[in-house]
Parts: C-alpha cells; sequence; structure tokens
C-alpha cells in the first residue's frame, strides 16, 4: 500500500441520518471531532428569500391564534380577564354611591333639617340602600340617624306595597302616590296589580319606597320616646334636577309630612366601594 492510499484509508467519514459527521485524521495525532449540522439550516442556506418568507409564514400559521373576547363592539385579547362585563348600576349622576341630599321634612307643626347619604344604588336588582339623619325631632336626641333600604319601582316591585308589616293598603298606596304631580298620568295603570313600570330607569322621574330598617350606631334600639322610624317614605326622584319629594307613611304618624331634598353638588367627585 502506498503512502497516499494509507492516507485515504486513514481518512473516515461516517455521517449518521442527523447530519453528525466523525472526522479522523491519523496525519496529524489521532481525535475525534464531531460536528452537529442542522439539516434545514443547511437547507436554508441554499434557499431564496421567496422560499424562506413562505416557510414562515407556514410556521407562524401553526401556532393557535390568541383568544378573542368581544362585548358588543368591545374586543380583547384573552389574557385571563373574564369576559362579563359589568352593566352600569345607576343612570343618573345624582343617584349613586356616594350621593348625598340635603333639606328638609315638614309637618303641620315644624321642619326639620334632612340628609340622607346613598351608600349603594343597584338598578338591576331594583334597590338601594343608605343613612337618613333628622335633626330636632326630640330634645333628648338632637339628632338621629337610621340605616334604610328602597325599592325602586319598575320591572321587580310595583306600586302597591307587598309588605303588610309596614300597615300600608292598596288604598294608602294611591292616596300618596297621587300627592306627586309626576304620578298623576300613571294612575289608570298603576292601580292594577300586575301593572310595572318599564323602562323605568330611563324615564325622568324614578319612583321608590326607601323603609328604615334601625338605628345607627345602635341597631338594638327599636323604641325613642317622640320619634318613629317603623314607617316609610313615598320618593318620587327627578333625574334631571337631583330632586327627591317624599311622602313619610305611619298608621300612627301625622299624614302626609313632606320630604324635599336637593343634591348636594360634589363637582364630580366622589368616593363608592363596591364588592364583586
Amino acid at each position: 500500500m502506498t503512502r497516499h492510499e494509507a492516507t485515504e484509508a486513514a481518512l473516515r467519514l461516517e455521517m449518521d441520518g442527523h447530519g453528525a459527521v466523525e472526522l479522523m485524521n491519523h496525519e496529524n495525532s489521532p481525535r475525534t471531532k464531531t460536528i452537529t449540522m442542522d439539516q434545514d439550516s443547511t437547507e436554508a442556506e441554499g434557499s431564496s428569500p421567496m422560499s424562506m418568507a413562505a416557510q414562515s409564514k407556514e410556521n407562524d400559521s401553526s401556532i393557535p391564534p390568541a383568544a378573542i373576547s368581544s362585548v358588543g363592539s368591545y374586543s380583547s385579547v384573552n389574557y385571563g380577564i373574564p369576559n362579563v362585563r359589568m352593566i352600569p348600576n345607576h343612570t343618573s349622576s345624582f343617584l349613586r354611591a356616594g350621593s348625598k341630599f340635603k333639606g328638609t321634612q315638614q309637618s303641620d307643626r315644624q321642619n326639620y333639617n334632612v340628609e340622607v347619604d346613598i351608600k349603594h344604588v343597584d338598578m338591576a336588582e331594583s334597590e338601594l340602600c343608605g343613612y337618613l339623619r333628622i335633626e330636632g325631632l326630640t330634645p333628648d336626641h338632637p339628632t338621629l340617624t337610621t340605616y334604610f333600604e328602597g325599592e325602586i319601582i319598575g320591572p321587580k316591585y310595583t306600586f302597591q306595597t307587598r309588605h303588610p308589616s309596614w300597615g300600608a293598603t292598596d288604598k294608602t298606596d294611591m292616596q300618596h302616590w297621587a300627592r306627586f304631580p309626576a304620578w298623576r298620568p300613571l294612575a289608570k295603570q298603576a292601580k292594577k296589580p300586575d301593572f310595572h313600570y318599564k323602562n323605568s330607569a330611563q324615564r325622568e322621574n324614578i319612583f321608590m319606597r326607601w323603609k328604615e330598617s334601625f338605628l345607627v350606631p345602635d341597631h338594638r334600639v327599636r323604641e325613642i320616646l317622640g320619634a318613629s322610624f317603623e314607617g316609610f317614605y313615598y320618593i318620587c326622584f327627578n333625574q334631571v334636577t337631583g330632586n327627591v319629594s317624599g311622602i313619610y307613611f305611619h298608621a300612627r304618624s301625622e299624614k302626609y309630612q313632606q320630604l324635599e331634598l336637593k343634591h348636594i353638588d360634589d363637582k364630580g367627585c366622589y368616593g363608592a366601594m363596591e364588592f364583586r
């Protein structure tokens, strides 16, 4: 064997199916060198820009598109954010959590200063709640504060009071509602037990019942000499002006005590909390 043939025999090239090349060079020093080559990259070197772009587009198409959630005309990429969007819980800038009203409650004998602090409004459930503070009702209690809950007349509650413990009958309801000029056009329909005031939240006037529940801060006090919080108010609220008109009813109290309140301007700034 010649030297040239021996050199060729010493050079052994072995390629596996993955592109691994083992090169042994006995002419210098015995060593093994393994080179790993990416078959795709090798092919890419000889590919045209057009073919590379087509391959990139094909690879991108294999990636599943991001989930898109849409509510109405709003779309957003879904990154774990729930699709449910909370509907506005109030329809007026006056009747909302944080709104305050100030005015008087008038009887035949005296006028009392009253302030109302709305704490929560839920138009979807036709309900609201807050605090009512009245001054000068009794000598022993210069100021009384009660917690009240309200029913908004609409799809859920009718003009008839459905609470026997409140002491109001259908006749009582109609007599008190009739004292509101805004209600009189509804008188004929409102007398029907199954009448529901449709689209009530979109109308100029919203009708409600406000029921005082207990004293604040001590809810254990049930009676106060010279004062009563066992009754409730028939309410007419004007969404345009923010004015509240009300009539207090209690079987053992003076009839038709008038409540007149005006919204306290807060320059559009208020604090509120919502539990979800």
